[in-house]
Formats: C-alpha cells, sequence, structure tokens
C-alpha cells in the first residue's frame, strides 16, 4: 500500500518524505486555495520538482469537456510526475471517460476523481485511468458501506487484471485510513494531520519517558558506585 500527502503545503510534503513516509501527492483547487497557492502553475511545479519523480495529482477546473483537454494537456507540460485528476462526471452529469481516454492514449496519465460507486471505478478502468480515487468520506456521508465499496473495487480490479490503482480520499479521520488499508486500497491519500495522529500513542510517548527515566537512574546509580 502506498500513502499520498493530500495537501499542496510544501513545508508538510517535505517532512513526511524525508521520513520515507510520502510515495505521492494529490491536490484540488480547494486544497490549493487553503494552503495559500493562488498562482496553480507555480505551486504544482514546485511540488513536483520536491517530490520527483513521484507523482503529483493536479486537478481541472471546468466543466467543458474540450477545456478539460486544453487544461490537462497544459498541466501536464509543467513536470513530467503530473498526473491529471479529471472527474467522473461534470456538474450537470455530462461522464467524462471520453476525455481520460483520450488523456490516456495520448500519454497523460489520468486520476479519475470523485468516484462513489462500484460502478463509476468501473468505467474509469475501462476508459484506461493510471488511478480512481474514490471518495471515502462522502460515500459514508451518503450512508453507503465505505469498506465494501473499496474492496470490491480492488476485487474487480484484480479480477479482470486492470491496470487501474484504487486511490481512497476523503480522509476524514484515522479510523477512515485504517478502514481503507483494511479494505486493500492500493493508495490512500491522507492530510498530513492524519499522518502525525497515526504517529502518535500516548502511551508510547509514555513507555518512551519512563525507559529514558529509568536509564538515567541506573547511569545515576552506576556513577554513585564507581566514586564510592
Amino acid at each position: 500500500m502506498e500513502i499520498f500527502i493530500d495537501s499542496a503545503s510544501i513545508p508538510e510534503i517535505e517532512k513526511w518524505l524525508n521520513m520515507g513516509l510520502a510515495d505521492g501527492v494529490t491536490t484540488n483547487p480547494s486544497i490549493m486555495l487553503g494552503d495559500g497557492i493562488y498562482d496553480i502553475e507555480e505551486g504544482a511545479r514546485d511540488i513536483a520538482c520536491l517530490i520527483y519523480p513521484r507523482p503529483l495529482s493536479v486537478e481541472v477546473t471546468t466543466n467543458d469537456l474540450n477545456e478539460m483537454l486544453d487544461q490537462a494537456r497544459e498541466f501536464a507540460s509543467w513536470a513530467s510526475n503530473i498526473v491529471i485528476k479529471v472527474p467522473q462526471e461534470t456538474q450537470d452529469g455530462v461522464p467524462c471517460y471520453g476525455v481520460v481516454r483520450r488523456l490516456e492514449e495520448g500519454g497523460i496519465r489520468v486520476n479519475s476523481t470523485v468516484a462513489m460507486s462500484l460502478g463509476q471505478v468501473i468505467l474509469a478502468a475501462k476508459a484506461g485511468a493510471t488511478y480512481i480515487s474514490i471518495f471515502a468520506g462522502r460515500v459514508g456521508d451518503e450512508g453507503g458501506n465505505t469498506r465494501e465499496v473499496i474492496k470490491n473495487a480492488v476485487w474487480w480490479l484484480e479480477r479482470w487484471r486492470y491496470n487501474s490503482k484504487i486511490i481512497v480520499g476523503s480522509i476524514r479521520s484515522v479510523a477512515d485510513v485504517l478502514d481503507a488499508a483494511l479494505a486493500g486500497a492500493h493508495i490512500i491519500t491522507i492530510p498530513p494531520q492524519f499522518i502525525a495522529k497515526m504517529a502518535d500513542h500516548r502511551y508510547s510517548r509514555a513507555t518512551v519517558g519512563q525507559f529514558i527515566g529509568d536509564a538515567r537512574k541506573a547511569l545515576e546509580m552506576m556513577e554513585g558506585a564507581r566514586r564510592s
């Protein structure tokens, strides 16, 4: 299983990259805005350079299919490790699988994003998407069984030998991360604050504190014995 960092913050990405925990990065317009990036090109180039050759997902920002193609080609020209996030459908319900197929056939990797169902995963895989992003938190918001959607998607891809990889996003808690991991997700894209929570446990801290305290006491006793 791989971990992508769901962020556009250079310091956060660099921190987890240096620990060997970042296999890629995902962004979207909302993430970039929230992390103070207003120039998408500059921000994408900086992140892509930092994490190279790991993939960076950058999302198109239009409902028009032809404009999606134009944007995707421009975004992909910024760096060789940029992957284009194309939604399953527009906000008007127009499927975007033709865009996915044309980009993949043209050598541009696609992250077919905002998947909420096994049906959408199947169609995105048939269109040739390199990655398919299931939005776990939003599936759960609508009463869906997130673990089953992920598990079934992974099973179906492997059963029919598609090369698409499932990315699980829309992570709301550490429990979401663990559920996705146990369901067999190929990749989980995690906001940095939840990676920090995964790394922390108060009993781990307390136990380390005890060990260090006992080691200091032992050294003090050894020093006392030498002096006597």
